[in-house]
């Protein structure tokens, strides 16, 4: 069986490392807000190219707490991708403002040439969602945001240490999310994010909102909340930083064979603009027979994941929004097509090549 994703792969790579630095946690005595948040920190900082990190406990938290403490709230809009993952859109929605969504492009990302006829007096923000590993248009979209004066957050979760024209994704609006779930290109071992921005001012207040609203300890200077990463899977974060050069550097090779072995003309293979490159958190093929292409790979004991089934705008989550099919057809038709191939670290070429034969056999029933 060749799974989807295997994460027991990834952490054999370097487990006598992992192990070493969760017994030095463990033994430390310090186990939130310590050394290995603040080392981690700065590392992960200097790595991205921004001035600032802050740790919190999920990618979720980032993208909410970035539109919390940028003031963005009921009433206002944020201009996001059609296509982008449910929660993308939930750090939208859990401040009380409105998505608005439009089309992706060919690369899978928000069409950056639509976004400006989305843009209403109330728009105050664009949600730029880094989708699968690749980076979106952020030439036109800063381009966009400093002449309608509109924030500008990046949500990064899936792209780590990809670069949009030479620049690492993340640094280019007000403030870049990540999210450090276990299957991310820099996966913890459990839930975990941050944020990362140039604003002083602004990574000040992330510090304060995560812990309770508190800059001293029990004086509490605004409502925050809980939102705090832990100083294991700081640690284990550091641990896994030390190798990402070489962990997406094998991503890109495993992408490579498949860009190149995979000639199914039923199957269209994913697309880099010029000038960008991939950290290939997902290989993501579309095809019209993407149902019968799963249920053949599947007996076959290949794994393979959806991303993602159901558009935003047609879940039951915000079926309030009023939208219905059809609103966004080409997001609905990628919903459709869209499918996963096996990508891991550690991932062996005889998988990959039994994962490319077996897309290069498949033909439908009716071609029989």
């Amino acid at each position: 069986m060749i799974m989807a994703n295997n994460l027991l792969r990834q952490f054999s790579l370097h487990a006598e490392e992992y192990e070493k630095k969760a017994v030095e946690v463990l033994r430390s005595g310090w186990y939130v807000l310590g050394n290995e948040v603040t080392s981690f920190e700065n590392e992960w900082a200097t790595y991205i190219g921004a001035k600032y990190c802050v740790g919190l406990a999920s990618g979720l938290d980032a993208l909410w707490i970035s539109f919390r403490l940028l003031e963005i709230k009921e009433g206002d809009e944020v201009i996001v991708s059609a296509n982008a993952y449910i929660a993308c859109v939930m750090g939208i929605t859990m401040n009380g403002a409105t998505p608005v969504f439009v089309e992706p492009d060919r690369y899978d990302n928000i069409d950056a040439e639509k976004i400006e006829a989305a843009v209403t007096p109330r728009t105050k923000a664009i949600l730029a969602v880094h989708l699968y590993g690749q980076a979106c248009d952020m030439t036109k979209i800063i381009d966009i945001a400093r002449r309608h004066h509109l924030e500008v957050v990046e949500d990064c979760a899936q792209s780590h240490g990809n670069r949009w024209q030479g620049k690492i994704v993340g640094t280019f609006g007000r403030v870049g999310c990540f999210s450090f779930y276990p299957t991310k290109g820099c996966g913890a071992f459990g839930d975990a994010g941050c944020i990362v921005t140039d604003d002083e001012d602004l990574a000040k207040k992330f510090r304060v909102f995560r812990n309770y609203g508190s800059e001293k300890k029990y004086h509490n200077t605004v409502v925050g909340c809980n939102s705090r990463l832990d100083e294991l899977q700081a640690g284990l974060l550091r641990v896994k930083l030390a190798h990402m050069d070489e962990l997406n550097a094998e991503r890109n090779r495993i992408a490579d064979r498949y860009l190149e072995g995979i000639t199914n003309p039923r199957v269209n293979l994913p697309q880099m603009w010029p000038g960008a490159d991939s950290t290939w958190h997902q290989f993501v093929i579309h095809t019209a027979l993407r149902d019968e292409l799963q249920e053949y790979l599947t007996a076959r004991g290949i794994g393979t994941m959806i991303h993602y089934p159901i558009p935003p705008h047609l879940s039951e989550a915000y079926r309030y929004l009023g939208h219905q099919r059809g609103d966004f057809p080409i997001a609905e038709r990628y919903a459709d097509e869209v499918l996963s191939l096996p990508m891991y670290n550690g991932m062996t070429k005889d998988e990959q090549d039994e994962v490319i034969h077996a897309v290069n056999k498949f033909s439908p029933a009716d071609d029989l």
